[in-house]
């Protein structure tokens, strides 16, 4: 969302109908790349076990004590492995993990070469939620903050290394929720929650260009005491979201709205961007209900979810 707006002012696009397809287009693309970093972790797992079965040969012809197939055969993965809904999803998409062998080799070997890997195979503990635990510790290490792995992504596709950051939580959350008794039919998250998720999506998107004049206005007032002509314009736009959508969905607090927007300029702008909006949005909405034009409080809890009620 914040980098299609910021988009559709950098390219002079005064055409909403066509940026609203590409906001749209964008998010299937994300979506996408949770089930390629999750069928990943599965690519990881097979090469794992292509190289114990040499491993096992070797000791066989050499009368030696065979490997330990622990992370071959980890639970976690064999279940991620067998999922019914990544398997569905991945038969439909041109790209594979096959057609990358030497980049899941390698990271493959950076996983057998961590501590992480090493304390999980000296570890007696032998069950499901070990197993787990052992891929939420590799993704967060050697997947999420992965200099080859984004270079390969921005290769594939434009949107994925934009999206990654946010893509990497969705997946992170996954691993979380998987639960051993689900077996091949535990769910992914969907690509919506509800046709109400999407109708926000575009409410909000289309609220931010038609009422773009109106609410840097609101901007410009209440920055008295702000440098509001020094402000990025990447900063501008994302104020510009958050002001729509405290205006256009009234069941969202005042806080989660500010709470969320300082999260994402931390992200998508400068060092000093969180600080700054934090700030201008909490005299923005202090502006905008005195003024009458917001009948919200400032004091209201900090709970996201109030958006699907």
């Amino acid at each position: 969302m914040v980098q299609l707006t910021y988009a559709y002012y950098q390219n002079g696009n005064k055409n909403i109908d066509t940026a609203e397809k590409e906001l749209f287009f964008s998010l299937s693309k994300a979506y996408d790349l949770y089930n390629y970093l999750l069928a990943l972790m599965v690519a990881v797992a097979k090469e794992a076990r292509r190289r114990l079965e040499v491993e096992q040969n070797r000791a066989t012809r050499e009368g030696k004590p065979a490997p330990s197939s622990k992370f071959a055969y980890n639970r976690f993965t064999l279940q991620l492995e067998e999922n019914h809904q990544l398997n569905e999803f991945m038969e439909t998409q041109k790209k594979s993990w096959d057609d990358e062998p030497e980049f899941v080799a390698r990271l493959f070997e950076q996983i057998e070469g961590s501590q992480i890997y090493k304390d999980y195979m000296d570890n007696p503990a032998d069950d499901y939620d070990t197993d787990r635990e052992l891929w939420r510790k590799l993704y967060r290490t050697l997947i999420q903050d992965n200099e080859n792995l984004d270079a390969l992504l921005e290769q594939q596709s434009l949107y994925w290394n934009d999206d990654k950051e946010v893509v990497d939580t969705f997946v992170l959350k996954t691993i979380k929720r998987f639960e051993e008794k689900n077996q091949a039919k535990q769910e992914l998250l969907p690509e919506y929650d509800s046709e109400e998720e999407k109708d926000f999506a575009r409410k909000l998107f289309r609220a931010t260009i038609l009422n773009a004049n109106e609410y840097q206005r609101y901007m410009s007032e209440a920055s008295r005491n702000w440098d509001f002509s020094r402000l990025a314009y990447m900063d501008v736009v994302i104020m510009q979201i958050a002001i729509a959508e405290m205006l256009t969905f009234p069941s969202i607090p005042v806080s989660v709205t500010i709470n969320e927007y300082v999260e994402i300029a931390k992200l998508y702008s400068t060092y000093k961007s969180g600080g700054y909006i934090n700030g201008m949005l909490d005299a923005i909405a202090r502006h905008l209900i005195r003024t009458g034009r917001m009948a919200k409080f400032m004091d209201a809890p900090k709970d996201r979810n109030q958006k699907q009620e």
